[in-house]
């Protein structure tokens, strides 16, 4: 089968981001090998961050340990030798050979990789700017500086972005204004361009906009191309997340393709490119 990078539709090119490291649904999530193998391949793939005890970030979606890992309590009550020390669980819940990893971890994973110079990893920070002090950010910063071209970094919060894309030379940002209830107001009220464009506002020199995938199918039902209004601002969209490649989930996705979302996150990229590609 073709490695699941992208889809060419059209004239128009559009990613497939591995969510989580997973290339299919069946992978269990954040394993170092998966991640480099999207890597090596140049695909785009992503992982999330939640800031720990000692300051450092472990490669986890939750704030807590219980569900995705053999830990228990807050990942930010637990030290990094700690949390090297746990296992990931699988899709079954079960523990898996794979350890947690943190982002230095990663990094040096993609620093003796092989990485692809097309290849770009979203870094997913699930907390807000307030948990940044000085010792974070300056981890941050040591870990990524190296490998800091093939990354992005992401976040609901402007904040949190600045704050970290300011401490690493040539590191890209990206944003998430997938608020719900600003959503509805603004189509409610006929506003989505001010919705683009406060979002636009909201963080200076932007590669990635990141939306909830029912935001630009609802826009369209209104009349009003969200892709093309931010593509005005010379952004880049990212919808997300198509959680399976199924007979429900294709509308969805050929709509987005003929819509000209730039990248699709997925946790079945390679079941998505059989289905539509």
């Amino acid at each position: 089968m073709t490695d699941p990078i992208f889809i060419e539709r059209n004239g128009h090119r559009t990613w497939l981001k591995w969510h989580r490291g997973r290339r299919r649904l069946s992978d269990p999530v954040f394993t170092g090998a998966r991640i480099l193998e999207a890597m090596r391949l140049g695909a785009s793939v992503e992982v999330d961050l939640v800031v720990t005890g000692d300051k450092g970030m472990a490669v986890l979606h939750d704030l807590t340990l219980d569900r995705e890992t053999t830990g228990q309590g807050p990942v930010a009550a637990a030290s990094d030798a700690m949390i090297r020390e746990l296992q990931l669980r699988g899709n079954d819940g079960a523990p898996i050979a794979d350890k947690v990893m943190l982002l230095d971890d990663l990094c040096a994973l993609m620093a003796a990789g092989n990485v692809h110079p097309d290849a770009l990893l979203q870094l997913d920070y699930k907390e807000d700017e307030t948990v940044l002090d000085a010792a974070a950010i300056a981890k941050f910063a040591r870990a990524t500086g190296p490998v800091a071209r093939n990354m992005i970094v992401s976040s609901g919060s402007a904040a949190a972005v600045k704050l970290l894309t300011g401490a690493v030379p040539g590191m890209r940002s990206g944003f998430d204004p997938s608020d719900e209830a600003r959503f509805r107001a603004a189509i409610a009220g006929g506003t989505l361009q001010g919705f683009v464009d406060d979002a636009v506002a909201a963080l200076d020199g932007t590669d990635l906009i990141y939306l909830y995938w029912e935001i630009v199918t609802k826009s369209a039902d209104a009349g009003f191309d969200m892709v093309a209004a931010f593509h005005q601002h010379g952004k880049r969209i990212d919808a997300w997340t198509i959680r399976e490649a199924s007979a429900a989930t294709k509308p969805v996705v050929e709509r987005l393709l003929a819509l000209k979302v730039d990248q699709i996150t997925t946790d079945d990229p390679e079941g998505l490119l059989a289905l539509v590609g």
